[in-house]
């Protein structure tokens, strides 16, 4: 690596849920960020005490809970210089939900989420908020191996998008888990409510009441604020976006797809998006751009027979960045 890439600092914020002893129980997404991890120190010149690991193993100290999530992420986003050029990642392995939107324009719209350990949903604004708050000059990747993952950065432009595949998506994932010990890491709308439910004892149907008498302010801004005064702070977020925009999203799958949890059978589990990007940087030694990468992971995933297809999320600049800004 040479000195201009030294220079930038290198900040990581690593995230796997596995819902251990519960019916949502995951077996791989621990495996992925530790995978993922190794990758960075080896690879990207990522620095020990510039990570935060946060995992749901019963011996962790730190769950991965949404609150701390949020925090980790701020305190990843407090370290960036403007002007410095410092690269901010975050892989999230786990499960994703999707949830009615409260945009009052999109009234039949699904939001996308992810499903930290306690079920605090962090939404596609959370994010979108994030990415507005980095410094000048910084950049923010977030890889997220969930289903739903599609256009978790709200209002990111779509670089590689929807791609339609015959036949049930369902079906397909049922066949191929017919052959091997695979998961869905998707929790259905219901299933995340009647989980909630059960902790507030309230009978309703928005997601946003039981979020808020759970977690008060640690709830996300989608639940946090009246459906007019969010249409007002996403119309703000947007006209900012037309004049920076350092998001860069990969998906593990569209926002209508699930991604899979592959059990080990013997051997280690992991999430297939997440293992596709393993194969796609160690076939390849040489620098990839956001949108080889994930061109790439969705021939692996292809060969392999799964049916879920990533994507990438970000201005066209950053289509055309390295990978994490590899020199």
């Amino acid at each position: 690596m040479d000195q201009q890439g030294m220079d930038k600092r290198r900040l990581a914020v690593l995230v796997g849920c596995n819902y251990p002893n519960t019916r949502n129980e995951l077996h791989g997404c621990v495996n992925d960020v530790l995978a993922m991890k190794e990758t960075l120190l080896t690879r990207f010149g990522f620095k020990q005490d510039d990570m935060e690991v946060l995992t749901d193993e019963p011996e962790s100290k730190v769950k991965p809970t949404g609150a701390n999530i949020k925090a980790a992420l701020r305190r990843m986003v407090d370290k960036a210089q403007s002007g410095s050029g410092d690269v901010l990642f975050f892989h999230y392995s786990g499960h994703g939900t999707r949830f009615p939107s409260s945009k009052p324009a999109h009234p039949f719209k699904k939001d996308e989420a992810i499903v930290p350990c306690d079920f605090n949903l962090i939404t596609d604004v959370d994010f979108r908020e994030l990415v507005n708050q980095l410094p000048k000059g910084t950049s923010f990747t977030m890889i997220s191996d969930s289903c739903h993952s599609g256009g978790l950065i709200d209002n990111e432009k779509e670089q590689i998008g929807p791609f339609t595949v015959s036949g049930d998506r369902s079906v397909a994932m049922e066949t191929r888990a017919s052959m091997a010990t695979i998961t869905s890491r998707a929790l259905p709308f219901k299933a995340v409510l009647d989980h909630l439910s059960s902790l507030t004892g309230i009978s309703t149907s928005d997601i946003g009441t039981h979020l808020l008498e759970l977690f008060g302010d640690d709830a996300g801004l989608r639940f946090r604020l009246p459906a007019m005064d969010l249409m007002d702070l996403l119309e703000k977020m947007t006209a900012r976006e037309k004049h920076v925009d350092a998001g860069i999203l990969l998906s593990g799958c569209q926002a209508d797809e699930t991604s899979a949890d592959v059990g080990g059978s013997g051997g280690k589990a992991y999430g297939a998006f997440s293992n596709a990007i393993q194969t796609v940087l160690k076939e390849n030694g040489g620098v990839l751009k956001n949108k080889q990468l994930v061109m790439m992971a969705r021939d692996v995933l292809e060969r392999l027979g799964f049916q879920q297809h990533p994507c990438l999320y970000c201005s066209d600049q950053n289509a055309d960045a390295t990978f994490l800004c590899q020199p």
